[in-house]
């Protein structure tokens, strides 16, 4: 994967004995994770995953007839970021101006930021890629005409004669960002449409706030949110308040995405349109609350093999001072804790290159700082000190911010390539 970058013992799970190498070079050193050729804790992703991930939703905009813009804010990682370009994404997506330009390093080249931008530092960054790079587009969000204040009070108090693209956000009550009702819509679109700051390029929603993984609550509540997004882009048209060339319809996480395809296939629409899918969990995917959630997408959509979870973090069984109790070399500073706890997906034995499923009585009960509480019924067998274990992840964001670099390994488990991350 491109573009290239130094590993060194400055990042934890290289070994301190080694010296740096490029990522490109990392095949050759013949580093295997079960031979505990690194240190632990050691997150990884899983290549023949990966690849299939990022082909299946590629494919599935493709079928639904819709461009698709990945989430950065998942991965921050140059190497993903270019894997999804040349695999035909439409562009990327991103929260904040830090990480859009770290994906115009990249080479995006449209770029939806799905948030609102306020701060006058953050509008001289914009400012300064769109000088920097003549071929760069970039929309962001906007929710209300006090915000489009802010955008004007920058413009005068810079003299810049720039007009941002922005979508407007509709938003759920009680939920995040965005405007609560139509009126709101067309008064925000209205202002837009006579400011000299910025030109509305389209409507934005995010339906995952909806989602309780029950498709008899999710189909309806999602259709809803649908609806209003639609009745206020028809609004717009008649008011010629939207842009001449395609405007964008865009929405959709990793959770529910499917439900949101009739808004980006323009639902009722008299003009053409472009919808932009913007998930960005389905890259490594997990084994947890996106698994839930994705059996349910597989069932509306009567597929099956679709995503598969490509990210694990491993851990070393460091001390069992009691039974049924067992302590990894494993924390909070390692792997995803704001969703659920970790699952226990593998077990290899200290000594052993191959790994098996582990129990399914196997659970981590809680984290600290550098330890997972794994629990086990001792009558069913116990793990030992020295052995590995595989910990699967639920919500894949924020275990991708506790590494510098992970490595990419085959189905053998050898190194076979790596990504950085720049959070």
């Amino acid at each position: 994967m491109q573009p290239d970058f130094l590993i060194d013992a400055r990042s934890k799970s290289y070994p301190l004995a080694a010296a740096p190498t490029q990522a490109s070079a990392l095949a050759a050193r013949g580093w295997n994770v079960l031979r505990d050729d690194l240190p632990y804790p050691l997150a990884v992703i899983r290549q023949s995953a990966l690849a299939h991930n990022a082909r299946w939703m590629q494919d599935y905009a493709a079928r639904r007839q819709i461009q698709f813009a990945p989430h950065g804010k998942t991965t921050m990682s140059p190497q993903l970021f270019d894997l999804q370009l040349k695999g035909g994404a439409w562009g990327l997506t991103f929260a904040t101006i830090f990480q859009l330009a770290v994906g115009v390093e990249a080479g995006a080249r449209r770029a939806i930021i799905a948030n609102q931008v306020v701060a006058p530092a953050d509008l001289d960054g914009l400012d300064a890629l769109l000088t920097r790079h003549g071929d760069l587009r970039v929309w962001f969000l906007v929710d209300s005409i006090s915000q489009l204040r802010c955008i004007e009070d920058w413009s005068r108090a810079r003299n810049s004669a720039r007009r941002f693209d922005v979508l407007i956000e509709v938003g759920i009550p009680g939920q995040r960002t965005g405007v609560r009702s139509q009126e709101d819509a067309l008064a925000l679109a209205q202002a837009i449409h006579a400011s000299s700051s910025a030109q509305l390029g389209g409507i934005e929603c995010y339906e995952g706030g909806l989602t309780q993984c029950d498709s008899a609550h999710d189909i309806p509540a999602v259709a809803e949110l649908v609806r209003r997004v639609v009745e206020i882009a028809k609004a717009c048209d008649a008011q010629s308040l939207l842009p001449e060339e395609a405007p964008i319809l865009s929405a959709g996480g990793s959770a529910i995405f499917d439900l949101v395809v009739p808004l980006l296939q323009g639902a009722g629409l008299s003009r053409a349109f472009t919808g932009v899918l913007r998930s960005g969990c389905y890259i490594t995917h997990d084994h947890g609350n996106y698994r839930r959630l994705l059996k349910l997408v597989e069932q509306r959509e009567g597929v099956s093999d679709s995503l598969q979870a490509a990210l694990e973090v491993w851990a070393m069984v460091q001390s069992v001072p009691e039974p049924g109790l067992a302590l990894l070399t494993c924390g909070r500073r390692d792997i995803s804790y704001d969703l659920e706890m970790p699952s226990v997906q593998r077990h290899a034995p200290r000594g052993s290159q191959a790994a098996q499923p582990a129990p399914a009585g196997w659970t981590i009960s809680a984290l600290n700082d550098q330890h997972a509480y794994l629990r086990f019924d001792p009558a069913q067998g116990a793990p030992a000190v020295g052995d590995r274990i595989a910990l699967g992840i639920s919500h894949p964001c924020t275990t991708f911010d506790k590494w510098r670099w992970i490595p990419v390994v085959d189905d053998a488990w050898n190194l076979v390539d790596a990504i950085e991350t720049r959070f």
